[in-house]
């Protein structure tokens, strides 16, 4: 019986979809596009953003983009991000969302570790999670499944008894390979019809999420 509920942080908990459309595009200003300057909208970011996120850069840019083009986007869009993070607030229903879940709870953020870890303490959410994980590496990029597999490890909790909430498909895919549930938030990263279409169950709200989470455990 699924007990425990990871969640995901940017997108689902953390309300920073203009947040992360506007910092894609300060990366994107850097680099020449196959016509001149290159700019997305939020919602040309939520039909078409994927991991590995090079793939996705060589998409909109209209070329390959190589390992070292690669870091220094990456390093301009985090760089962004940081400048108007104190801006980001909490999905309107976040806190209802977590005191409505009855079983444990833990956080899986594919943003970095030492700065994820003062951010969660500074929404006062830290009580919530038995863990908290981000990234540790400087740079990414890929896929999230390998790092949902190490935190689950840590925790000592089997797939067989997790139910994940996040807004990407990567988070589903993330959850099925380690034999999860998982729930998918529309009001995220990742346009609604994309997730509609993925065959795993959607929720609109974050505590709606919760209710399915919970008919799933």
């Amino acid at each position: 019986m699924a007990r425990h509920l990871v969640w995901d942080w940017n997108g689902t908990l953390l309300d920073d979809l203009h947040l992360v459309v506007a910092s894609t595009n300060a990366a994107f200003a850097t680099v020449p596009g196959p016509a001149g300057p290159v700019s997305v909208t939020v919602h040309e970011h939520r039909r078409d953003f994927r991991r590995p996120i090079h793939e996705y850069y060589g998409q909109v840019l209209g070329r390959e983009v190589g390992l070292a083009e690669f870091a220094l986007l990456d390093r301009v869009f985090h760089d962004s991000y940081r400048t108007r993070l104190t801006t980001v607030a909490l999905a309107a229903d976040a806190l209802a969302a977590l005191a409505a879940w009855q079983g444990t709870q833990s956080l899986l953020s594919m943003w970095f570790h030492r700065e994820l870890v003062p951010m969660v303490e500074g929404y006062s959410l830290t009580p919530h999670f038995l863990r908290v994980d981000g990234l540790r590496d400087n740079t990414d990029g890929g896929f999230k499944s390998i790092h949902l597999k190490r935190h689950l490890g840590e925790l000592r909790i089997d797939g067989a008894n997790v139910v994940m909430i996040g807004d990407s498909i990567d988070d589903a895919d993330a959850a099925a390979s380690v034999g999860a549930k998982c729930v998918l938030y529309t009001g995220g990263l990742t346009d609604p019809d994309r997730l509609r279409a993925y065959g795993v169950p959607v929720a609109d709200s974050l505590l709606d999420a919760v209710a399915v989470a919970t008919a799933l455990a």
